[in-house]
Formats: C-alpha cells, structure tokens, sequence
C-alpha cells in the first residue's frame, strides 16, 4: 500500500481533507491503483488537481473526481495517438516517401498551432496519386494498439455504456480499428479516390474539433444520456472540445494544451487507467489485453 500511503501525504500537501482508508482499485499484478475520498473545502480544484499530478509526475497517473456519477455510459474516443499509437496520416506518408514532412505538420496541428481542417487538407493534397493499395499495406505493417484498449471497450460495454469511436483520421482506418478494439459505431474523414489512387482530397465536411463535440451530443442524445454521462479521450487540439464537454474528459500521453484542460492525464499507466478512474476494481474489469 506504499502508493495509497503517497496518495495521502500529496492530498495533505494539497489542501484536501481525507474522509475515508484508502480502498485497493487494482493489484500490482497488473497495475496497482488506490482511491481514498476527500473534502475539496476551499482548496481550488484546478490547483489541488495541478500539485496532484505535479507530486507523481513520472511515477503514477492521478486524478482528482467528484464522487457522484463516476462510471459513465458512454465512452467517446479520439483513435490516432489514443487507440492507435500512431498517427495514420503520417504512417501513410511514409508510402509516399514523405513521413517526416507530414509529421511535421500534424505536430504543430495537434499542439494547436495550425488550423485543422486547413493542415489536414494540405497534408492529404501531398498525398496525390498515391496507390490505394497503401491503405491496406499501411494498416497491416504500421498500426499497433495502445495496451488498455480493447479492456476499456469491453468492460465498459459489458456496464451498458455506448462507445464511439471519433477521428480526425479517415473512415478506412476507423472502421478497422473499432472493430478490432470492440466500439460500436466510429466516425472519420473520409479519403477521395478515383478507384486506383488518392485524389489528394478529403471528403466534405471535414471533421474537426466541433464535429467531434456534435459526436459526443449525438450519441449522448441517442443513448438517452446527457454529456456528463460521457468519458471522452484524446491527446491533440482537436479533441479539446469534446473533452471538456464531457463528464470526465481524459488527456492520453497528450501535448499541454490538452493535458491543461483535462479533468486527468494518462501518462504513465494504459488505457486501463481510464476504468480505474471511473471507480472499476480489477473483479469488475473484462480483461482483454
């Protein structure tokens, strides 16, 4: 219990009033995650979050949640950087011998530098002939799965909740990797072809930061739920909107400005943190990975 005995000291430095033992989540078999109730009082929660995470910054993902309404019904994901380990635009580049100049673009367009839809449209115009047959040959060499994926999808499913999966990234990929990981419905962008080669176009409309927030609210809607229902995730710009809409908004291995605006950080831990952040003790998770 040497974490729960760390968790106490840094709520102290912080401020909180602890209210309750520290409650073992998950062993150290897979990764050990403890919970202890405290009372905010008139500590600010953004500053007690910021010496919370400052306390374990390298050691340990930490959160600082309200206790009511913890284990949503409805997961909302980002899938490149998030789901995926890497970002599918820039892999496909790699096809086209130009990974490094896509990648560089796609950097400053996550960190909020760039305007999305404008850094999207001109890195797939680079893309312009490329063979279709890429897609496919990318997909199967290049796209791996960050660990906790596929146990977040199905222990969440197996609670009732909804997942989506929402992209920046194209409808190919989408598709192939919510099947795979265990989402019900995905949405993306879609790459224009001419039936052998990409066009160097991208379906319209484009979807963006607003269009992943429109996802959120229509599944929300759909399943009958409101966004404090909803957990969503991402690690770029484009995912700011949807993640502070949400009930509990997550930043995985983000860049700052997503990671700032997070309710929690996924940095050190996987995707399975997301349960352990929702109250799930290791009985209660469907283990897939």
């Amino acid at each position: 219990m040497r974490l729960g005995t760390a968790l106490e000291k840094a709520c102290a430095s912080a401020a909180l009033t602890q209210t309750s033992h520290v409650r073992l989540l998950g062993t150290e078999e897979k990764w050990a995650a403890v919970e202890i109730a405290v009372a905010v009082g008139d500590t600010e929660l953004g500053v007690a979050r910021a010496q919370l995470r400052d306390a374990f910054s390298g050691q340990a993902d930490v959160a600082l949640l309200p206790a009511r309404n913890r284990k949503k019904r409805l997961l909302i994901s980002d899938m490149d950087s998030t789901i995926i380990e890497q970002e599918c635009l820039d892999e496909l580049a790699a096809y086209a011998g130009l990974k490094d100049e896509i990648a560089a673009i796609t950097a400053r367009a996550m960190a909020g530098e760039l305007d999305f839809e404008g850094a999207l449209t001109e890195r797939v115009g680079k893309l312009k002939g490329l063979a279709m047959s890429a897609l496919q040959q990318c997909y199967d060499e290049r796209i791996t799965f960050m660990p906790g994926g596929r146990t977040l999808t199905a222990t969440m499913t197996a609670n009732k909740a909804f997942c989506l999966l929402v992209s920046g990234g194209f409808t190919f990929f989408t598709s192939r990797v919510a099947a795979e990981i265990g989402f019900q419905g995905d949405r993306g962008n879609t790459l224009l072809d001419d039936g052998s080669a990409l066009t160097g176009e991208v379906g319209r409309p484009i979807l963006g930061r607003e269009a992943k927030l429109d996802a959120l609210d229509d599944a929300a809607f759909a399943n009958g739920l409101t966004r404090l229902d909803a957990v969503a995730m991402g690690d770029g710009a484009n995912d700011l909107a949807m993640i502070e809409a949400a009930g509990l908004g997550l930043a995985v291995h983000a860049k700052p400005i997503v990671a700032e605006a997070a309710d929690a950080a996924i940095d050190v831990t996987d995707l399975t943190a997301a349960l352990y952040f929702q109250g799930y003790t290791d009985s209660e998770i469907v283990w897939r990975d």
